[in-house]
């Protein structure tokens, strides 16, 4: 396969495990085995003490897929595969894909979404969310105007990473009335699914939505577990669930037992797990909104609407890439840059899901004061 190098991994590689602090992780603060294991449900507890550490099936533990499926409206755990989230993305579009599709994909997004169709041999339109009056925007018409006779994927992330982009609830349904009246495949990439910001404001799954939605989430984002490696797919589409399934023998064949159980008792504290990252999201959220409004002469702010990051703008005085390189060597402080996502216009990513964010911008503080 001839395909590029993955910007965003390479330049964590480099800075996520040798700079002090990090401004730009997209997931929320990870919990301790203790924390988990302390809220855990006597079944579960039952589970882990009695884990034999042998292969587990290769569509998920029925008792997780189970919880999984209480996530959804219409969607049931026969529905549901787990996968490493990053697996999931590459085995669909090779269960869906072939050389001559063309997919509509949002722009900007995490590249394994946009690089395993161009490898396949797909063209791609990038559907791209713009800033307008400092408020971000995706343009529905264009989306409909760039459906073409070959097009047989559109490919979603909302919440919108890095940007925080969310849809209303209106315009989420015409996205999903655009795929249904052309017979489009609905890849919908949610792993920041339910970190709206507001109450009301969330969307449905996809595969809830619509009958060929695919929604791919997990545990790293929203429930504070990247170290699980745990995901899932969910779709309605039987036929595309046993072409995964028989991929996924050529890939991982079956997930972690450990993090299986694990994953379960996740899922069973998830009104807990999801209360306190929503309260840190919004609590750090302010911080940001104060810091950086307040230095309106070096910065845009732009207001998310849901997920775990931010997408600020630099003064067009300033080079972001250049600046983004001095603070991880000056204050030891990463921050993912917006080239990173090969998108122009002097961008930067923050994230807002970690207990020590004030604590980076106040670091941040005579750094920027200096510089204006």
């Amino acid at each position: 396969m001839n395909i590029n190098e993955f910007k965003l991994e390479r330049y964590f590689a480099i800075h996520e495990f040798s700079a002090k602090y990090l401004l730009s992780p997209s997931d929320c603060e990870s919990l301790t085995m203790q924390e988990l294991i302390e809220k855990a449900d006597q079944e579960s507890l039952d589970l882990w003490n009695n884990l034999k550490l042998g292969y587990t099936e290769s569509k998920g533990h029925p008792l997780l897929r189970e919880e999984i499926a209480k996530l959804y409206n219409h969607t049931s755990a026969e529905d549901v595969i787990t996968i490493v989230p990053e697996e999931g993305i590459f085995i669909t579009m090779h269960a869906l894909l072939e050389q001559g599709d063309h997919v509509i994909i949002i722009d900007p997004a995490y590249q394994s979404l946009v690089e395993i169709p161009r490898a396949i041999g797909c063209s791609i339109t990038n559907w791209r969310v713009e800033e307008r009056s400092q408020k971000w925007h995706l343009d529905l018409e264009y989306l409909e105007k760039n459906i073409n006779t070959d097009t047989k994927m559109i490919v979603l992330n909302f919440p919108h990473n890095p940007t925080g982009y969310l849809p209303t609830i209106e315009e989420f349904h015409r996205i999903i009335e655009i795929a249904r009246q052309h017979d489009l495949y609905l890849f919908s990439d949610e792993m920041y699914w339910l970190l709206d910001h507001q109450e009301g404001t969330g969307l449905p799954a996809a595969a809830d939505a619509y009958k060929k939605g695919i929604s791919l989430f997990g545990l790293s984002k929203t429930f504070s577990l990247p170290g699980l490696r745990l995901g899932w797919l969910a779709t309605r589409e039987d036929e595309l669930l046993k072409k995964i399934s028989v991929l996924k023998d050529y890939t991982t064949i079956c997930g972690s037992a450990p993090s299986e159980i694990l994953a379960i008792m996740a899922l069973r504290q998830k009104e807990d797990i999801l209360k306190a990252n929503k309260d840190r999201i919004r609590e750090n959220l302010a911080a940001a909104r104060s810091f950086f409004t307040k230095r309106d002469n070096l910065f845009t702010w732009l207001e998310p609407r849901g997920g775990s990051t931010a997408f600020v703008r630099l003064n067009p005085k300033y080079d972001v890439e250049e600046l983004c390189e001095n603070i991880v060597q000056e204050k030891s402080i990463m921050i993912v840059p917006g080239g990173i996502f090969d998108y122009a216009g002097n961008y930067f990513r923050i994230g807002l899901g970690r207990n020590d964010f004030k604590t980076i911008l106040h670091e941040l503080e005579e750094y920027f004061d200096q510089l204006a």
